[in-house]
């Protein structure tokens, strides 16, 4: 198992990291819409957080030396679900014709008062 770090995404908030690579896998830690360089929420929409969760989703997948087309699954935590349609219309310009297999879910909270939290596994091509 080995520990992926970097410095270009958010610092973990608790005991955990940002992502692990093990056995030809890299799991990405769920990312909420935290500014890598102050630690601070996002303000704005949720498009607007929609977009910083996935350009730290792709800073942590480019340290481990994959992209966002080696996602094979993203799992998409809202706080409420009537965001679905703009989280979405994010989420296609990111995976455009990729097209990872995918759960949507609504939650009660998230850390720090976000209202999108994304997690993704991705699979290293030899």
């Amino acid at each position: 198992m080995k520990i992926i770090t970097t410095d270009e995404a958010p610092k973990a908030i608790g005991p955990y990291s940002q992502a692990v690579e093990a056995n030809g896998f890299v799991f990405v830690s769920g990312q909420i819409p935290l500014d890598p360089l102050t630690g601070d929420l996002v303000n704005g929409d949720i498009k607007k957080q929609a977009s910083r969760v996935f350009e730290n989703i792709k800073a942590i997948l480019k340290t481990s030396g994959c992209t966002l087309k080696n996602v094979v699954k993203a799992t998409v935590f809202v706080t409420d679900l009537k965001n679905f349609a703009a989280i979405n219309e994010v989420y296609s310009q990111y995976f455009q014709d990729h097209k990872p297999a995918r759960s949507f879910v609504e939650v009660s909270a998230l850390p720090k008062g976000a209202q999108v939290e994304i997690e993704v596994i991705a699979v290293k091509e030899e």
